[in-house]
């Protein structure tokens, strides 16, 4: 099986879906902070006739529903080792609740790697899966998200998950 992608729509957008073989390796919000290279998710477009990514549809559909709190799908993102370890704590976290990056870091031993810790998570491949959404300022507040803060809103609150009231810019 080759590296292949399709558009799943959800109520959250489109999202482009990227599978190798027999693992998801990314799903991309529209206007999302690291999209994958040009050329790099596969020349075959695919429906949803494929059996990984209409599995994949259906947990979506579950989870969005209020149905699913964790996904089975197989995944592979690709990542150095730092950035897989705290793609590992984001399993983690539970359905419905939140972390900072600040306690990420510490549980890694090291409060000082909040920073370098953002950044993995800013670049985890695998939005909603890995659930990077559930990771939020030290105050609780909604901080960067690369599908949007108003997509992060929107899955914290299908969640449950406390969300501290933001103020609009505009």
């Amino acid at each position: 099986m080759s590296r292949r992608h399709a558009t799943l729509t959800t109520p959250l957008g489109d999202l482009l879906v990227v599978a190798d073989g027999d693992a998801l390796v990314g799903i991309y919000f529209p206007e999302h902070w690291h999209p994958p290279v040009a050329g790099s998710i596969g020349v075959e477009v695919v429906a949803r006739d494929d059996e990984l990514i209409t599995r994949l549809g259906v947990e979506l559909d579950e989870y969005l529903a209020g149905g699913r709190t964790t996904f089975d799908v197989p995944t592979a993102p690709t990542g150095d080792e730092f950035q897989h370890a705290v793609w590992a704590m984001l399993r983690d976290i539970p359905h419905g609740a939140t972390t900072s990056y600040g306690e990420l870091a510490a549980r890694l031993g090291d409060r000082n790697l909040a920073r370098r810790v953002g950044s993995a998570v800013g670049r985890n491949p695998l939005s909603i899966i890995v659930p990077c959404h559930r990771v939020v300022g030290a105050d609780g507040s909604l901080t960067g998200y690369a599908g949007g803060l108003e997509r992060k809103r929107f899955l914290l609150e299908l969640e449950g998950a406390p969300v501290v009231a933001q103020a609009r810019l505009f």
